[in-house]
């Protein structure tokens, strides 16, 4: 199974996803730009801008 694939596997589940889990979970490294291919195949993610402290960064979700 791709890396694309396991990550809309992922988001298809309900659950959301940052960059920091993509990595843990699927060795994932580039996590925006398979978002970005998700997109393009016409899949609608929402973005979410976390701020922890002095650390941001992106969550993604699957809308259904």
């Amino acid at each position: 199974m791709s890396k694309t694939a396991k990550v809309f596997a992922h988001l298809k589940k309900g659950k959301a996803i940052t960059s920091w889990q993509a990595f843990e979970l699927y060795y994932v490294t580039r996590l925006a730009d398979i978002v970005y291919k998700l997109r393009c195949q016409g899949y609608e993610i929402h973005s979410e801008m976390v701020d922890i402290g002095n650390t941001k960064f992106a969550k993604y979700r699957l809308i259904k």
